[in-house]
């Protein structure tokens, strides 16, 4: 997750825009998003984009891209909901209203939980959320 306390310089005429946007509530900037996306078609998904693979040479194949990095995404959240606010919770660091409204938007439809995570990382934090009875996917 982005620093708390990195400081980023706001031009005045989006300022009012970013307050809004600080106030809001993961479920409420998860909807907004959504409308915004489908207002402009565009997709705040991260875009993965493929190398160009090497030539083959001496007729051997390129080896493939082992991908290092992966989004964490909440597809469902099983019927121990409390114990997915739990390791929300306890996974990124957040207050129980925070991790409490990612869980009840998830429900309804996948969240992304962290963004560009080791895949060890990643295989850990799957683990700890199928403990708690969720359904995780790394993207």
């Amino acid at each position: 997750m982005a620093e708390e306390n990195k400081t980023v310089e706001i031009p005045t005429k989006f300022k009012k825009i970013v307050e809004e946007i600080e106030s809001m509530s993961v479920l409420d900037l998860s909807e907004l998003v959504k409308i915004l996306e489908d207002k402009f078609g565009v997709s705040a998904a991260p875009q993965i984009v493929a190398g160009v693979a090497a030539p083959a040479t001496g007729g051997e194949a390129a080896a493939a891209e082992v991908k290092s990095e992966f989004n964490v995404v909440l597809s469902s959240i099983g019927d121990k909901k409390i114990e997915v606010i739990k390791t929300v919770r306890d996974i990124l660091q957040i207050g129980l209203k925070e991790a409490k409204d990612l869980v009840d938007g998830a429900a309804t439809a996948p969240a992304v939980i962290k963004e560009n995570v080791k895949k060890e990382e990643a295989e850990e934090m799957k683990k700890k959320f199928e403990e708690a009875g969720a359904t995780i996917e790394l993207k």
